[in-house]
């Protein structure tokens, strides 16, 4: 029987070869590769394509839900793992939404990261301690959906996730850049950048520009140190 190919993307050193050893115990996996920043992992999911993809959010140069639109739009036939420290419920619908097959907690145990990649592999999705097939978690993320009140001025609880390209707009703006500048180092027109900056603002429900960025490096979509020296 072939073995499960994975890659395990993971800025945190020590917390990232712990999963790889928990993995190099466990006969049907096989560690292809692993890296701690985001377009480095984006770059070996394209060259090996492995059956998993563990995913943290928070990463250098590329964030891991820049990563899973990507792996989305080239079609490439990994499934993706979030493993992450940040567990709030909008995450994992922003997460699914996007195409993820399974969202974890950093402190789950080793065992079952091993069982949630076996699920995962089968076609199961799994939330924490919780499996769904297709059907029934697309009808948690609806029945959620549904269950919110919204209000505008209460920002920072999206429900329909950024595509590739808004979330490379709002890095953008967390840099403090104008849409000239995005424009310009995105190659994309001026009208398309406030196109993108009008629908971030509705998707994240904020008011402007600067809760955007505050959200963003809040949810950990943006590093805080690479806000500060931008």
């Amino acid at each position: 029987m072939a073995k499960i190919k994975i890659i395990v993307v993971e800025d945190h050193p020590l917390f990232r070869q712990g999963v790889v050893n928990t993995f190099s115990i466990v006969d049907e996996f096989e560690v292809v590769g692993e890296t701690s920043d985001g377009e480095n992992g984006l770059l070996l999911t394209r060259e090996l394509k492995p059956d998993i993809l563990i995913l943290d959010i928070n990463l250098p140069k590329m964030n891991g839900h820049q990563i899973m639109c990507q792996i989305v739009k080239e079609k490439i036939p990994t499934k993706v793992i979030f493993l992450t420290a940040y567990d709030d419920v909008e995450q994992i619908i922003h997460a699914i939404r996007e195409g993820a097959s399974a969202y974890c907690a950093k402190h789950i145990d080793p065992e079952q990261l091993v069982n949630i990649i076996k699920l995962v592999i089968e076609g199961k999705y799994v939330i924490g301690d919780k499996v769904y097939d297709k059907k029934s978690i697309e009808a948690w993320v609806d029945s959620y959906s549904r269950g919110q009140t919204k209000n505008y001025s209460d920002p920072g609880r999206p429900l329909k996730p950024l595509s590739k390209r808004e979330m490379d707009v709002l890095v953008c703006l967390t840099q403090g850049l104008s849409n000239k500048e995005i424009a310009l180092k995105l190659q994309i027109s001026h009208q398309t950048v406030k196109n993108h900056v009008t629908s971030i603002l509705r998707k994240l429900m904020v008011e402007d520009r600067t809760q955007a960025a505050v959200y963003a490096i809040r949810q950990g979509w943006v590093r805080l140190h690479d806000y500060l020296d931008s």
